[in-house]
């Protein structure tokens, strides 16, 4: 049965995934290929790995946003490769019938190409196109950490609340979509860290411009425009780590994720389907919630968080709490990607920053065409 559009992204904070968790190594070596293997890998991802500027050294900050792109990149190897897997053998829901009317043979390509840009990131991370594409990806974060005299980071092992091509495509948007909106972030931290990972700012300009092309083509086979929005929502590191953390296998990680100095939040899961206009949300979350000590704040766009206050009484049974809160889409929220966050406190919030400081629950996910 498919999941529905809330249920999907709220599937992702729920620990009854059904299958195999995936493990790596891949048959091609990763995370670890020896260099016939990455050779193969840099061809199918349409280019090499960046041999450019690598800093031997590295502020605190920029080692645990690294910490956090190396982890992020693998999870995306692991998906990417696991949706190919499914594709290519047929599985129930990604069979031929599951992925018209698009052109099979373009889409084993694409989705291939996208796994082998990602583990180029990782390894060069690890020392300072989209399957192949992603390994890049992953192989060049793990590059600049080693480097710098930095650990690199091992894989967990992953599970992915989907069950169809269709629910894998509106996943893979999602997490691509808090992506783009965190490397941004990233690239002030490097801007004003006073760190030499300035001189990585091209290179992190370059990967948000190769996700956003990624993200065009999942928003293309869902029959979406390719751009979802004039300025994309903005992120917080954190809201991102807290988000990833749903996709891995409790207890796997050969090293805790714990040891990544980044908060981590409490679920905030949306209940109801939210539309492109004004309307009531209804959340749930495993813990307890003030409506008067607290609101919920959204993310969207480019533009300052927007706080409202949660309705009165909430629904608190079994240690578990139940409320709602309005969804002013039409007070200037963007397409695509909204964020949504339980916060304490009234003050003011400027940036994503701001919010992740204050935030008890987050994030909630919500797409909005």
């Amino acid at each position: 049965m498919l999941l529905t559009h809330c249920a999907l992204l709220s599937a992702a904070f729920s620990t009854a995934v059904v299958g195999v968790p995936f493990s790596f190594p891949t048959p091609d070596g990763f995370p670890n290929p020896d260099p016939a293997q990455l050779a193969v890998i840099q061809q199918g991802a349409g280019g090499t790995l960046a041999n450019s500027f690598l800093p031997t050294s590295l502020k605190s900050a920029a080692i645990i946003i690294l910490q956090l792109l190396a982890n992020n990149e693998l999870f995306e190897v692991a998906f990417f490769t696991q949706l190919l897997t499914n594709i290519t053998t047929n599985v129930p829901g990604y069979d031929a019938s599951a992925t018209a009317p698009l052109d099979r043979d373009y889409l084993i390509k694409a989705i291939s190409t996208i796994v082998n840009v990602s583990v180029p990131i990782l390894l060069q991370s690890l020392y300072s196109l989209s399957h192949q594409q992603e390994k890049l990806h992953a192989i060049g974060a793990q590059g600049i950490l080693r480097g710098a005299g930095q650990p690199p980071i091992a894989p967990c092992q992953y599970e992915f609340p989907v069950s169809s091509f269709k629910e894998a495509i509106l996943l893979a948007q999602t997490f691509t979509d808090i992506a783009l909106g965190t490397l941004p972030r990233v690239q002030l931290l490097f801007a004003t860290d006073g760190g030499d990972e300035v001189r990585n700012i091209p290179l992190l300009g370059s990967i948000l411009g190769q996700e956003g092309q990624q993200d065009g083509f999942f928003r293309y086979v869902q029959r979406k425009t390719p751009s979802a929005a004039p300025y994309l929502t903005g992120s917080s590191a954190s809201f991102a780590f807290t988000a990833l953390q749903a996709y891995i296998v409790p207890g796997s990680c050969p090293k805790p994720l714990s040891s990544i100095n980044l908060p981590t939040f409490r679920p905030l899961r949306v209940e109801n389907r939210p539309e492109a206009r004004n309307m009531t949300l209804e959340y749930s979350v495993d813990g307890p919630v003030s409506c008067r000590d607290q609101t919920v704040v959204y993310l969207s766009g480019q533009n300052r968080p927007v706080r409202v206050p949660i309705s009165c009484p909430v629904d608190t049974q079994g240690g578990a709490t139940k409320f709602k809160a309005e969804f002013p889409f039409l007070a200037g929220f963007a397409n695509g990607l909204i964020m949504s966050a339980v916060v304490n406190g009234t003050g003011p919030l400027l940036t994503p920053d701001d919010v992740a400081a204050v935030t008890v629950y987050a994030p909630g996910l919500i797409e909005v065409n």
